[in-house]
């Protein structure tokens, strides 16, 4: 930014002011006055003889020049003299002759003198001009840097049905304003990078934009749930097709959570206080567990920065239903027979995850007797289902298999021998050479168990190439999410959505430009249930309610960076 040139008192520079000068003092002594001088003449101003030689102004020499003023010297030694050279004259326009005589008559106050002026200057006008002069620096800094703002949201406490505490619902969401938006999916450059691609490079860096290479020396397992991390967060939603939207449903959904969570006892429920509430049993259990879920695939946990709304949330969460967890480890204890295992497989994904992310040892011990009762339940065919160690289907035991996953994300053992016998139960319910599932031996393959069995077979070592996973994640991107009537089903998608993100390539490219358009547009965006999904007409909406259905569907959004992609974990194993 460019500075106004500096002015003098006169409003101009010493050069033009020299023929007003020589015009208001007049022809020196002996002088002819000029003849022909053209332009108006300037009144002349009557000048009195000082003791000390030198003539001070004795008329009004204001009235001429109203902008300048002259100060006489006080006193002799003090006085300033014009400097001895040559004055050019205005009325002739010729060089004046210089001299003692033609100096002492001339003599008239200095035009500037910026080292007498900082001298004589008041110091609170010294400091003033200074401290104007840094703002107007820091000024230019800032404006240099040009940072990007925090998009802010606010929990109202108005809506909320509760006292809430002030201060604990401002949350400063930090989006990248890079993000891709709803028809850059094409051409992001990130996710026109086909999996295979990837699979024979040798080097992760050259396929990958983000820097895989600073958990080399980390697990390959264990850095699965690091994209949850701020930083890794922003970078994978942006590699992987989100958008602004996307995470902005997030934080809804999340805010929607914290609305409706019980704040005397911590924990939440499948039945209300929210409309559409499940029309089974009450489950507080499974109901905390998932909304604990949602909360943590964006990062958030107990040990999170005190300034976040949602810390709070997800430590009184955690407070209640670690205190319902037994001595043997299952966290069921309410709801229907046929949810008691499906509840436990939350809460151990729930628990494993949260010591995953915090590796906080407090959690150690809760995780590892969760998994214990895992590997204890399991039937004998590989799977599980409603009752501890008897019977198997593919729905139940999907969540298992997560639930064994988070334990090895954390760091936990798992007994190679319990993977491998659900592999086999998996063998039981394969249709089509593997490309689909069935909900139990006896039946046909449903693409809800096809998902949900292409996933176990993804985290359970089948490799990217598999002819197999290609055919199941085909059938999969041909019937894509749609909100039509009789169409809903978020238990499918949120199992699909898994699955072809983990293939990334061309399966992910497609189920994700509708995933990403139809969540957020048909998310609940006002009243009292904004930022939930509604349950009605959903396929596992009535049994289920809305927070199921707002849970997977968070799940979802939360897909971009809630686990690394399967096959980038094999990269960092090589």
């Amino acid at each position: 930014m460019s500075q106004p040139e500096a002015r003098g008192p006169l409003e101009g520079s010493p050069a033009n002011l020299l023929p007003v000068v020589g015009a208001l003092a007049g022809p020196a002594e002996g002088a002819p006055p000029a003849s022909g001088a053209a332009g108006p003449q300037l009144p002349r101003v009557a000048v009195a003889e000082s003791t000390s030689g030198g003539r001070t102004p004795s008329g009004n020499l204001e009235s001429v020049l109203p902008k300048v003023a002259l100060r006489p010297p006080t006193t002799a030694a003090s006085a300033m003299s014009v400097p001895k050279t040559a004055v050019r004259r205005a009325a002739s326009g010729g060089a004046a002759t210089g001299g003692a005589s033609a100096a002492s008559s001339a003599a008239l106050p200095p035009l500037l003198d910026v080292a007498e002026w900082a001298r004589q200057a008041p110091a609170w006008l010294t400091s003033a001009i200074l401290h104007i002069l840094a703002l107007l620096l820091l000024a230019l800094v800032l404006v240099s840097q040009q940072p990007s703002r925090p998009f802010v949201l606010q929990l109202d406490p108005r809506d909320s049905g509760e006292a809430l505490q002030p201060g604990d619902l401002d949350l400063p969401l930090e989006i990248s304003e890079t993000l891709l938006e709803a028809n850059d999916l094409e051409t992001a450059e990130a996710l026109e990078i086909d999996a295979s691609e990837m699979l024979a490079a040798t080097e992760i860096t050259r396929t990958s934009p983000i820097a895989w290479e600073k958990e080399a020396s980390a697990s390959p397992v264990r850095v699965a749930l690091s994209g949850r991390e701020e930083g890794m967060r922003e970078a994978l939603l942006k590699a992987y097709g989100g958008t602004g939207n996307t995470q902005e449903s997030v934080i809804e959904a999340l805010r929607w959570l914290a609305r409706n969570q019980d704040r005397r006892s911590g924990l939440w429920s499948l039945t209300g206080p929210y409309q559409d509430g499940a029309n089974g049993p009450e489950n507080p259990d499974a109901a905390t567990a998932m909304a604990l879920l949602a909360f943590q695939g964006a990062g958030y946990t107990p040990a999170g920065n005190e300034n976040e709304p949602f810390t709070a949330i997800t430590r009184r969460g955690w407070t209640a239903l670690l205190k319902r967890q037994e001595s043997d480890g299952r966290f069921f204890q309410e709801g229907a027979a046929h949810d008691r295992l499906y509840t436990h497989a939350m809460g151990a994904i729930a628990i494993c995850e949260l010591y995953g992310m915090t590796e906080d040892s407090a959690y150690r011990e809760p995780a590892s007797r969760a998994i214990r009762y895992c590997v204890d339940s399991q039937a004998p065919e590989g799977g599980w289902r409603y009752t501890p160690g008897v019977d198997s289907d593919t729905s139940v035991t999907g969540w298992f298999v997560m639930a064994l996953q988070s334990a090895q994300m954390a760091g936990l053992e798992v007994p190679s021998e319990t993977l491998s016998r659900v592999s086999g139960y998996l063998d039981l319910v394969a249709r089509d050479g593997g490309s689909r599932y069935a909900y139990v031996p006896s039946q046909t393959a449903k693409l809800s168990m096809s998902a949900e069995g292409l996933l176990c077979r993804q985290y359970l070592g089948w490799k990217h190439g598999d002819q197999r996973l290609q055919r199941g994640a085909d059938l999969l991107v041909a019937s894509l999410p749609s909100w039509d009537a009789d169409a809903r089903d978020v238990y499918y998608w949120y199992y699909a959505a898994q699955v072809c993100h983990h293939m990334e390539g061309r399966h992910w490219r497609t189920w994700n430009a509708t995933m990403r358009r139809l969540l957020p547009e048909h998310q609940v965006r006002a009243g009292r249930e904004r930022g939930s999904w509604d349950p009605q007409g959903d396929r596992w909406g009535g049994r289920g309610g809305r927070l199921f259905v707002t849970c997977l569907s968070t799940y979802m959004l939360e897909v971009y960076y809630r686990h690394l992609p399967i096959y980038r974990l094999d990269l960092l194993a090589r």
